[in-house]
């Protein structure tokens, strides 16, 4: 895309758009040292739970071929819906999708337990009856993979304990109770013949939902409304575990990395001001702060903040706001992603079109627009650099994946995928080609080119299947992890998506 035309910009507009560049187009030096920054925080919660970035287990240790086939149920619970999802696998990667959405009440939110476990119970029973093709206590047992948007304590690829809720959900009784127990006892009382195999993290969905067409699959990425990574690591490198292998073939365990609270420390990270304002009024100050600079939550919000610094100083607008600029949160992200598609020499039309009638900011004048576009991409693309310097991290991590399959036979290097979910990559423009950009500035052309990024959708729904799937397969094993013990508890937060 060419560059922005700045004649109709004032002296006065041209210094300060220069000194925000200067904030926002992130230095090489700082992304290496985020790179590296983050490459040593990664080894940290390996070593030891409760850091930063923390490293949480999925008990995951099978790795999905593609080839699999059968029938899986999924159920993800999230805010304001349920859905259910009966995934069937037909092997040489394809699959077929069935699903049903169920409204939770407001009364289910707050009350017992038993009465929301029982109408997730129902809406199952419904949904095999209605929609799977079968009775909903005939035919052979179904799997199900349980997504539970809520912070968890996970013990076991289907234990997890209730931390907190969040999303206007309160039902105390709940609270310390193992969810997929409760789930799976409300299943029995209405005698259908389904097992809750496994509780799953969107981001861990992610990548099996990906490996199942790409069975190269190492790494799961989230970049949405949040951000996160979860990946294949091998065993021995999870120090911070107890483990007992009595399989040696089991090797490695994907791992739910929680990288939006990278750097809370604030080591690395750009931060601007409008970065520390966005974090000082937010409902987690000081928290999350690497998913504050990058995911599509937040982007709006910086740029939001920045315009309005720019009209106290009388730099655009005519120093005039507006109620929706001066509202926290008016700007969603996916108006950037038009602004950042819009073209100059067809007039900036639809950049005019977000300001006139979703900012209710009439008549902005050409030096307006212009100033709105690059504002607007400096954002977006700092946020597409720090994610590749993660990512760039991540890949380093498991650089043997890349090693000569058969060296000995004169065999060529192994390559990887990179599943990614999330409206951020799928419709920000121009965000896959700066994510490679920077990727290959960090870890060079030749590794990079071994990389391939494949968009991955339905990480809660075909990827809590796969769970279920690889439950089953580790139990069906008669040798595996015998038993794992960390020195601490480890929380799956709520997801990413």
């Amino acid at each position: 895309m060419p560059p922005l035309d700045y004649t109709t910009l004032s002296q006065a507009q041209r210094t300060h758009l220069a000194q925000l560049e200067e904030r926002f187009l992130v230095p090489s030096s700082t992304l290496e040292s985020v790179y590296d920054h983050m490459q040593e925080e990664l080894q940290k919660g390996l070593e030891k739970p409760g850091q930063t970035v923390a490293m949480i287990p999925s008990y995951v240790t099978h790795r999905i071929t593609g080839e699999e086939e059968g029938e899986y149920l999924a159920m993800d619970l999230g805010g304001t819906n349920l859905r259910i999802c009966k995934v069937t696998l037909l092997g040489a990667g394809k699959l077929k999708v069935a699903q049903n959405k169920y409204s939770v009440s407001d009364a289910l939110k707050t009350g017992t337990s038993k009465e929301l476990f029982d109408y997730l119970a129902e809406c199952v029973d419904d949904f095999l009856t209605e929609r799977a093709g079968r009775g909903s206590r005939g035919g052979p047992r179904l799997d199900m993979g349980f997504t539970f948007s809520f912070p968890v304590a996970q013990t076991g690829i289907d234990k997890g304990c209730l931390v907190t809720w969040t999303k206007g959900y309160d039902i105390q009784d709940a609270v310390g109770k193992d969810i997929v127990q409760l789930l799976q006892t409300a299943i029995n009382r209405k005698h259908l013949n389904v097992r809750v195999a496994a509780i799953v993290n969107d981001t861990v969905g992610t990548l099996l939902a990906c490996a199942y067409q790409a069975p190269e699959t190492f790494c799961g990425v989230i970049l949405g409304t949040g951000t996160n990574a979860a990946y294949y690591e091998r065993l021995d490198k999870i120090t911070k575990f107890d483990r007992t292998l009595s399989d040696r073939h089991v090797r490695e365990m994907i791992l739910n990395m929680e990288w939006g609270a990278f750097d809370s420390e604030r080591h690395v990270l750009p931060f601007t001001r409008y970065d520390n304002k966005l974090d000082r009024e937010s409902i987690n100050p000081g928290k999350q702060l690497f998913e504050k600079m990058v995911s599509g939550m937040y982007l709006g919000e910086i740029v939001r903040n920045i315009l309005v610094d720019m009209v106290d100083r009388r730099l655009i607008f005519s120093g005039n706001s507006s109620p929706e600029l001066n509202h926290a949160y008016t700007l969603d992200t996916a108006y950037l992603s038009t602004i950042e598609a819009d073209m100059q020499d067809l007039g900036l039309l639809d950049t005019r079109e977000v300001l006139e009638t979703i900012l209710n900011l009439p008549s902005p004048t050409a030096a307006d627009i212009v100033i709105v576009k690059r504002v607007c991409e400096l954002v977006g693309h700092r946020s597409a650099k720090l994610a590749a310097s993660a990512l760039s991290a991540l890949i380093r991590q498991r650089q043997d994946l890349l090693a000569p399959t058969d060296p000995e036979n004169g065999g060529g290097p192994g390559k990887v995928m990179v599943g990614i979910d999330g409206s951020l990559y799928e419709f920000y423009p121009n965000y896959e080609r700066l994510l490679l950009e920077q990727m290959t500035k960090l870890i060079g052309p030749d590794i990079t080119s071994l990389v391939s990024i494949k968009l991955s959708k339905d990480g809660s729904g075909v990827g809590a299947a796969l769970t279920a799937l690889a439950a089953s397969k580790t139990r069906g094993s008669s040798r595996g992890p015998s038993r794992t013990t960390t020195p601490g508890v480890e929380m799956i937060p709520p997801g990413h998506t």
